[in-house]
């Protein structure tokens, strides 16, 4: 069995933080930006799902 491909970034190259340290281009905290790259596609999933959390709580589209 082939291994599954990496989740991409979900990076929009709009990169400056809020006053809570979230990218509000991908809506991830740096934490999770600095990680991602470390990340499996489990917490890579995880990680989106809090990003479309975060985006629906501010009222932004992804």
């Amino acid at each position: 069995m082939d291994a599954e491909r990496p989740l991409a970034s979900p990076c929009v190259h709009i990169c400056a933080l809020d006053e809570e340290d979230i990218c509000i281009g991908c809506q991830r905290s740096v934490a999770e930006i600095t990680r991602w790259s470390r990340m499996d596609n489990a917490e890579r999933r995880q990680v989106l799902l809090l990003c479309q959390a975060r985006a629906e709580a501010k009222g932004v589209l992804l």
